[in-house]
């Protein structure tokens, strides 16, 4: 029960990363209705809390293609904050590597999303009412676009413990590990800091690892009790709850630990995407790491940008990886003997997830992959212990 939980928690976050990001690259979003022959900035609510990454949509329903200059280092677009009674422009100016930087074509008929993610603290961190302006040459005239207004909301306390309590925490580590490693190698890091996490969870994890372990010897004694006692649910549930207690299993033992993990590993996954994010370090905590993020080397071998995806070795590693792993959990069966619905799910997860895992690796930053492929060798060398560690019991006897 416990793994048919958390398969289906891990199904759930891997299918949603995934479609999120096939339905952004392929998946036209739609928009409020532009009336033909204008420009619009659109805002996608009246209401963000403080710390959600602000975008707006331009949207261009005129006959011409409009050229939008970029700013870098400066935001794209311009940002108004109300402030006694007065629109008073907010600017901002990160380290950011502006190189070969081109101005936007915006076609007709098209849309564009503007993303404030390297600005977003740095221009939003203030609540209050805000609006987005822009000057746009339409023709050989020039046009100022308003957004509406929206405001910034105080930020909820979800998302206060999610940033104090695991994001900022792990992302000063990652910055530490930077720091201190010779040519601030930022693979090494993200290397060092996934061990790091690992090994702060290894008594969970390694809980959980051996009660599933455990639960997987079980299931060939749990068929056998559904089948000698067939639709009488309460005989059922008396002998499970019999064979378990024999055998010390929790049936959540393998859930819970790792549930609680979840929040980590989701704050390391985020942390890795968007470590190098000028915008996050008002994160830093003073004194604690001293150093640029423009001395950052990103280059983790001479054919791996971190900070760029990698779409062919990287996600067939990783893969394959993932592939090992899950098949290390696998208890294996005796010829003839029959699998339960737990164990088909297994088997179709055994090759569904891997794949999914790969996609996914493709499609985000390199340095994530990295993480995650460390994360699951570090899984692999964890699972050959503990299935070394757990001995299957002597048989039991099933009351008729």
């Amino acid at each position: 029960m416990g793994k048919k939980i958390l398969q289906n928690v891990l199904t759930f976050i891997v299918i949603f990363l995934v479609l999120n990001l096939v339905f952004s690259f392929f998946i036209e979003k739609e928009n409020p209705e532009v009336k033909t022959g204008e420009l619009a900035i659109i805002i996608g609510d009246k209401e963000y809390s403080r710390g959600a990454v602000m975008a707006a949509d331009i949207i261009n329903r005129t006959t011409q293609d409009i050229a939008i200059a970029n700013e870098c280092p400066g935001e794209p677009l311009n940002i108004y904050k109300y402030t006694n009674g007065n629109w008073i422009q907010k600017t901002a100016n990160p380290k950011l590597t502006c190189d070969n930087v081109k101005e936007t074509i915006l076609k007709a008929g098209e849309t564009l999303t503007v993303t404030y993610e390297n600005w977003n603290y740095a221009l939003f961190n203030e609540e209050g009412r805000y609006k987005i302006e822009g000057k746009f040459k339409i023709g050989t005239e020039e046009k100022t676009i308003t957004s509406s207004e929206f405001e910034i909301t105080p930020q909820g306390f979800w998302g206060f413990i999610w940033e104090k309590g695991f994001y900022q925490p792990i992302y000063n580590v990652l910055i530490f590990f930077v720091g201190v490693i010779p040519g601030h190698n930022l693979g090494f890091a993200i290397i060092l800091l996934t061990i790091f996490i690992r090994i702060l969870l290894l008594a969970p994890s390694q809980k959980a690892l051996k009660s599933q372990r455990r639960m997987q010897e079980l299931q060939p004694k749990l068929n056998e009790i559904k089948d000698r006692h067939g639709d009488d649910k309460q005989k059922v549930s008396e002998e499970t709850m019999k064979l378990w207690k024999e055998h010390k299993v929790n049936p959540f033992g393998s859930c819970l630990p790792l549930l609680i993990q979840f929040p980590i590993l989701i704050a390391l996954f985020y942390v890795v995407q968007s470590g190098l994010n000028p915008d996050n370090t008002h994160l830093l905590y003073k004194g604690f790491v001293d150093v640029s993020l423009s001395d950052i080397d990103t280059m983790f071998t001479p054919f791996l940008n971190l900070t760029q995806r990698e779409i062919f070795w990287l996600p067939l590693v990783v893969g394959v990886l993932q592939f090992i792993q899950m098949k290390m959990t696998m208890v294996k069966k005796k010829p003839g003997e029959k699998k339960s619905e737990t164990e088909v799910v297994s088997n179709t997860m055994l090759y569904l997830m891997p794949v999914m895992i790969a996609v996914f690796t493709a499609s985000v930053p390199s340095g994530v992959g990295l993480y995650w492929l460390t994360s699951t060798l570090f899984g692999i060398v964890q699972q050959y212990f503990v299935n070394k560690s757990v001995k299957p019991k002597q048989p039991v006897t099933i009351d008729v």
